[in-house]
């Protein structure tokens, strides 16, 4: 998103424009539109999405973004159009987050950010967290700054589910041998064109299915099989298609080397020949990297906040 600061023409004298976040014009009496600052800040937000229908707003069934709005909307007595959030992954219902990323705006500053984010998070409910807020340039964008985006699905193997996994883990019955996961895993490793591994999106913007995977492990922990995937982006349902192929090499149903040719297809009822999509609840959004000179905040902002500890204060107790 380009925020462009318009050239105004404001007679008799001309209208001096200040350096600050981003700007907005308002209407004056006189007709007059002067810059007015726009600030912006950034959510790095965590999230159990069992109860959720995905990130994405909709008001019925509950979404994680209409649920952040609306506490925003109640800590800055502002209205939904004002604040702009935008999200920089749109997690599909179920799926979890650790590390997502999202900004909003304010018509004013803050001096201190931690009131605001301990009041964020006593307006959320508690299976929504805001890890921390800062503040944010104009050129930031959640979304379309980001280089890429980390992917964790959790596979617990084992003959009997961990009940603390329940919500957090698919469960495999069947012995996974993990070798032979992470030879496959190694095939998705690359730019591919991963048209094969895409569900049809309801969204109306058609993506590039050509994408950069810059790693893709396989990594055992007891009876948890952790798979973790990092690329320049996804398409819809890919990490938990890819993960799903991976689960029926792993059961030794497929040879790991039938992954390029599905690649090589570009045919999603090619890869339905294999598998299906792996269940959401074993997914989980980790972090989101951008370039650092994105993240650097405007001048004369508030540091940063990461949330408070509380202390109890000592009190004089009389000698007895």
């Amino acid at each position: 998103m380009n925020y462009a600061v318009a050239a105004l023409v404001a007679p008799p004298s001309p209208v001096s424009i200040l350096s600050l976040n981003s700007f907005a014009p308002v209407e004056l009496e006189n007709g007059v539109k002067p810059i007015q600052p726009d600030y912006k800040w950034r959510l790095i937000l965590a999230y159990d999405g069992t109860h959720y229908a995905g990130w994405q707003y909709q008001q019925s069934p509950p979404t994680v973004q209409c649920t952040v709005e609306k506490a925003l909307i109640k800590a800055t007595k502002l209205e939904r159009k004002d604040l702009r959030l935008v999200g920089a992954s749109r997690t599909d219902t179920g799926v979890h987050a650790w590390g997502q990323v999202a900004h909003f705006f304010t018509p004013f500053n803050y001096k201190n950010l931690e009131e605001i984010h301990a009041a964020l998070n006593g307006l959320l409910p508690t299976d929504i967290r805001v890890r921390e807020i800062s503040p944010a340039s104009a050129e930031f964008h959640a979304r379309f700054s980001a280089k890429s985006k980390i992917y964790h699905y959790k596979i617990y193997n084992d003959s009997i589910m961990d009940p603390f996994q329940r919500h957090f883990a698919y469960h495999s019955v069947y012995k996974l041998n993990s070798a032979v996961m992470q030879e496959a895993a190694k095939y998705f490793v690359g730019k591919h064109d991963f048209s094969a591994f895409a569900n049809a999106s309801h969204n109306d913007r058609v993506p590039d299915p050509v994408k950069h995977i810059f790693r893709f492990e396989v990594k055992e922990m007891g009876a948890l099989l952790q798979v973790e995937v990092e690329g320049s982006g996804f398409l819809y349902r890919q990490v938990r298609n890819m993960v799903a192929l991976l689960l029926q090499i792993g059961k030794e149903a497929i040879p790991p080397g039938i992954v390029p040719h599905i690649l090589a297809s570009r045919d999603r009822k090619e890869l339905a020949k294999y598998s299906l999509s792996a269940p959401p609840h074993g997914l989980c959004l980790v972090s989101i990297n951008y370039d650092e000179s994105h993240l650097l905040p405007p001048p004369d902002s508030p540091a940063y906040s990461y949330g408070r500890h509380h202390t109890i204060r000592k009190c004089k107790v009389p000698f007895y």
